[in-house]
C-alpha cells in the first residue's frame, strides 16, 4: 500500500519496469531528504497540491586540470561536459504522487494523525495552535471498520451518543454538550444536514474540541465533528471490496466497495469514483439495511492552484428503531431478550440525500493563499413508527402510538472564503486569517402521522396487526426551522519569539431564525440579532516536539423551538430572549514526538448560560419564558495515536467529564442526560512487517463508558458498559494483484450495553456480536 503527497492512503502499486522503479527510487529519496529538512512555515500552509520535485546530478568538487587534459582533444573534452551536464529525466506527476507514496505508507499503518487544514482554517502544525482537535486517522477507520460517526468517535476523549433519533442521526456529545442537528457535523469544513455523514467516502475524521463560533458560527460549546472526504489523486489505482457479516443470531448481509482514482492526462487533473452497496440483517428481531452511495470527484492540482469538486448521492432505507425501556419502577431495563423491538416491522425510514461541495485554494505567492468553498447538502426522508407511550412491567403492557413523517426536507447552503498569510513585524512574525461565511439551513417536516392503536403484550409479542399510520395531525405539521447567518471572521497568531506566541480572534456574526408548526402556521420562535464573538490564546513550545498552550473561547447558539410555548398566552421567543452562550478556559499540552506518537492532554472549564427556562406566574397563571439556566462542564482528556515500536501501533483515549446543570428551578444540581464522567479507549496494532510471506497485522482493544444520567431528571440512570473489538488483516499477491484478507470481530463478548437515552421509554441499544469478513483487490 501507498500514501500520495498529502498523506492519503492510495493503495499498492507495482511496476515490473526498471524505468518506473527508477523515477520512484529518485523520487522517494529526494521526499525524503525534503520531508527532513526543516519546512518554512509559509511553504507548509497547503496540503493539496503535490510538493515540487527536481531531480539534480550531484555536485563534484572541482579538481585542478591536469596537463594531460588540458591537451585533450577538443570532441573528447565536449563529451565529458555533455556527461557533466546530463540530468535524469524528470518524474512526471504520477511518478512523483507514486515516491511520496511510498515514503509516507509507514506512517499511515502506523497510526500517524495528518490533520485537514480545513478544521482550524489553515495548515498550521497542531503545536502551533491553542484548541484541541483529535483525529480519527484514515488507517484506524480502515481497521475498526466503524458503522457510524457514533462508531468512529469511541476513539476520541469525552465523546458519548445522545439521542439518534431511533437509529437515523449523527448524534454525539462532546465536552458534555451536543445533539442531533446541532449543526455541529461538518464535511471538509462545511456544515451537513444529512442524517448520517459517515461512509466510503470519508477518509478520517477530526475533532475540534470546545466552543468554535469564531471559526464556524453558531454552533454548541461541545465543538465540531470534520468528516474529511477521500481527493481524487495523480497517481493510477484502484481497489474492490467485498465483504460479509453475520451477526451472533445467524442475521447476515453483505456490501461491496470500489474507489478507483488517477490522473486524467498530464496537465494535473485527477479524478477519482466510489461506489458502494449494502443490503444486510438487522441484528435485533426484523429489519433490515439497504445503502447505496455514489461518489464522483475532480481535483485540478495545479502550480499555484487546486481546484476540488466533490458529490455524493446516497438512497437508504433502514430500521426505525427507539430501541428498549426501563421499567419506570425498578428503573432497570425490561426483562426481554436483548433482540425482541418493542414495535412493529414497518417501522424504517427512507430517503435520498445529495451533497455538492466546491473549493479552490490559489496561492498568491510564498507567504498569501487564497481559499474559497462551497457547499449544497439536502436530504428528504418518510418514516414510520410506532411510538412506545407507556410500558407495564409487571403485566407486559404496552400502549404506543402508530405515529409517522412524511415528506421531511432538509438543507444547508454555505459558502465561504478566506485569505490566510503571514507577514513580519520586525522580528515577530504574524499568521493571519481573515475572512467571511454565509450559511442558510431549513429543517422542514410536511406531515406528522399522529394515530391510535391497540396495545400490546411485549412478553407475549405477536407483530402485524396493526399498519402504519395514515392520520395526518395538522397541528403537528409543516414542521419548520429556518436559520440564516453571515460574518466576518479574523485570527492573528504572533510569534513574539521562535516559542512563544500570542492568539488573538474575533468574530462578528449577523442571524436570524425562525421556526414554528401547525395549519395554519404558527410561529414560536423569530429570531435576528447580531453579535461580537472573541477568541485569545498563548502557545509555548517548550521544544520542536513539546507545546503548551491555554485558550478562552467562546460559543453562540439562538435559543429556539418548534413546538408551541405551553404558556397559554402566545410567546414568540424573539431578539428579547438571549441566546445560549458557552465560554472556555482551557490550558493543555500537546506532543508530536519524531513525527511518530502525538496526542493532547487538555484540562477545561466551560460554562453555559442563558438556556430557556419557564416558570408559572401566579399572578397570571401562565408560564413565563426566561433564560436563567446554566449548565457547567469541567474535565480533563488524554487523546494519544501513532506508533510505540517498529512493530506496535496504538489509539487510546481517557476522558473525566463533569457536567452539570447549575442554575434551573426544577433540574439545578443533576447530571447533563447521557454525559459519561468517565470514558475511556485503547487500542494495539501489531504488525508483522516482512517477518511473513505476506504482510500480517493483528489487533483489538476496548472502550469504556461509565453510567449516565437517561433524562435530565436523573430519574433512571444508564449503565455503564466495557465493549471489545479485534481485527486481523493479512496482505499478499494474486499474480500480480495486491490482496487484503480481513476479519473483524465488533463486540467481541457480545455484551449488552445501552449507548443512549430520550426517555425510559426510548433508550437505544448496542449493537450486538458481528463477525465480518472482507477481501480487496488493489490494481
Amino acid at each position: 500500500m501507498t500514501v500520495n503527497a498529502d498523506g492519503r492512503l492510495v493503495g499498492d502499486h507495482r511496476n515490473s519496469a526498471d524505468k518506473g522503479r527508477a523515477h520512484l527510487l529518485i523520487g522517494a529519496a529526494i521526499l525524503l531528504a525534503d520531508i527532513s529538512s526543516p519546512v518554512a512555515p509559509a511553504s507548509a500552509q497547503s496540503s493539496l497540491a503535490l510538493p515540487p520535485v527536481t531531480v539534480e546530478s550531484p555536485t563534484q568538487k572541482r579538481k585542478p586540470a591536469t596537463a594531460a587534459a588540458r591537451s585533450a582533444p577538443q570532441p573528447q573534452a565536449a563529451a565529458r561536459q555533455r556527461t557533466r551536464n546530463a540530468q535524469p529525466a524528470q518524474p512526471t506527476p504520477s511518478e512523483r504522487a507514486a515516491a511520496a507514496a511510498a515514503v509516507l505508507n509507514e506512517a499511515k499503518l502506523g497510526y500517524r494523525a495528518m490533520p485537514s487544514a480545513t478544521t482550524l482554517r489553515s495548515g498550521a502544525s497542531p503545536l502551533d495552535t491553542s484548541q484541541a482537535v483529535n483525529i480519527v486517522p484514515e488507517q484506524v477507520l480502515k481497521d475498526q471498520l466503524p458503522r457510524n460517526l457514533d462508531d468512529a468517535l469511541i476513539n476520541v476523549s469525552g465523546v458519548t451518543q445522545t439521542n439518534t433519533l431511533a437509529g437515523t442521526q449523527d448524534a454525539v456529545i462532546r465536552r458534555g454538550f451536543g445533539d442531533n442537528r446541532d449543526g455541529s457535523i461538518m464535511r471538509n469544513g462545511m456544515p451537513l444536514v444529512q442524517g448520517r455523514s459517515f461512509n466510503s467516502a470519508v477518509e478520517s475524521v477530526e475533532v475540534l474540541k470546545g466552543p468554535a463560533s469564531l471559526l464556524y458560527g453558531i454552533i454548541d460549546p461541545g465543538g465540531i465533528v470534520n468528516t474529511i472526504s477521500k481527493r481524487p489523486e495523480l497517481y493510477q489505482h484502484g481497489s474492490v471490496t467485498l465483504l460479509g457479516s453475520t451477526y451472533a443470531n445467524s442475521r447476515s448481509g453483505a456490501d461491496g466497495t470500489i474507489d478507483i482514482t488517477g490522473p486524467i492526462g498530464d496537465g494535473g487533473l485527477a479524478y477519482r469514483f466510489i461506489g458502494y452497496g449494502v443490503s444486510e440483517d438487522y441484528w435485533r428481531n426484523f429489519g433490515r439495511h439497504r445503502e447505496m452511495l455514489v461518489a464522483p470527484s475532480l481535483a485540478w492540482y495545479g502550480e499555484n492552484t487546486t481546484v476540488q469538486l466533490n458529490y455524493e448521492h446516497r438512497e437508504f432505507i433502514t430500521p426505525f428503531d427507539r430501541g428498549t425501556a426501563f421499567d419506570p419502577v425498578t428503573k432497570a431495563p425490561l426483562a426481554i431478550p436483548a433482540t425482541r423491538r418493542l414495535d412493529e416491522p414497518f417501522n424504517n425510514m427512507w430517503g435520498t440525500s445529495d451533497l455538492m461541495q466546491a473549493s479552490v485554494e490559489h496561492r498568491l505567492n510564498q507567504d498569501w493563499k487564497l481559499f474559497a468553498a462551497y457547499s449544497y447538502n439536502t436530504e428528504s426522508f418518510s418514516a414510520n413508527q410506532l411510538r412506545i407511550t407507556s410500558v407495564n412491567a409487571r403485566t407486559g403492557i404496552e400502549t404506543r402510538s402508530n405515529d409517522g413523517t412524511q415528506g421531511s426536507l432538509s438543507n444547508a447552503s454555505y459558502g465561504t472564503s478566506y485569505l490566510q498569510g503571514g507577514f513580519w513585524i520586525g522580528s515577530m512574525r504574524n499568521e493571519v486569517l481573515f475572512g467571511g461565511d454565509g450559511q442558510y439551513r431549513t429543517i422542514y417536516r410536511d406531515n406528522l402521522i399522529r394515530q391510535a392503536t391497540p396495545r400490546f403484550n411485549f412478553y407475549n409479542p405477536v407483530y402485524g396487526l396493526v399498519t402504519p399510520g395514515a392520520t395526518v395531525s395538522a397541528t403537528d405539521s409543516a414542521q419548520t426551522d429556518k436559520l440564516g447567518q453571515w460574518s466576518l471572521f479574523f485570527q492573528d497568531t504572533l510569534h513574539v519569539t521562535e516559542r512563544f506566541a500570542l492568539v488573538g480572534g474575533v468574530r462578528y456574526m449577523d442571524y436570524d431564525q425562525l421556526a414554528g408548526r401547525g395549519r395554519p402556521f404558527i410561529t414560536n420562535t423569530n429570531v435576528s440579532a447580531d453579535k461580537v464573538l472573541p477568541l485569545g490564546g498563548v502557545i509555548l513550545k517548550l521544544t520542536d516536539q513539546v507545546s503548551l498552550y491555554a485558550s478562552y473561547t467562546q460559543s453562540l447558539k439562538p435559543n429556539s423551538t418548534i413546538a408551541p410555548l405551553s404558556n397559554g398566552g402566545g410567546v414568540v421567543l424573539g431578539s428579547n430572549i438571549a441566546p445560549e452562550e458557552g465560554v472556555q478556559y482551557e490550558t493543555g499540552v500537546k506532543f508530536d514526538l519524531n513525527k511518530r506518537l502525538s496526542g493532547t492532554v487538555a484540562f477545561y472549564d466551560i460554562d453555559k448560560s442563558n438556556v430557556l427556562v419557564s416558570q408559572l406566574d401566579t399572578t397570571t397563571g401562565l408560564n413565563v419564558y426566561t433564560t436563567a439556566g446554566k449548565a457547567r462542564s469541567r474535565g480533563v482528556e488524554v487523546d494519544v495515536t501513532g506508533r510505540l515500536t517498529d512493530n506496535w501501533s496504538m489509539i487510546g483515549s481517557y476522558g473525566y467529564t463533569d457536567a452539570r446543570v447549575t442554575e434551573d428551578p426544577t433540574y439545578a444540581g443533576n447530571r447533563l442526560q447521557n454525559v459519561a464522567m468517565n470514558t475511556a479507549s485503547l487500542y494495539l496494532v501489531y504488525d508483522f512487517g516482512t517477518a511473513l510471506p505476506g504482510r500480517l497485522r493483528l489487533g483489538g482493544g476496548a472502550r469504556y463508558v461509565g453510567d449516565r444520567a437517561g433524562d435530565a431528571a436523573n430519574s433512571f440512570v444508564l449503565p455503564s458498559y466495557t465493549v471489545a473489538d479485534v481485527f486481523a488483516t493479512y496482505e499478499t499477491s494474486y499474480q500480480t494483484l495486491p490482496v487484503i484478507y480481513q476479519f473483524n470481530v465488533k463486540n467481541l463478548f457480545d455484551t449488552v450495553y445501552y449507548p443512549s437515552a430520550v426517555s425510559n421509554l426510548a433508550v437505544a441499544m448496542g449493537d450486538a456480536r458481528r463477525f465480518s469478513l472482507s477481501a480487496t483487490v488493489k490494481f
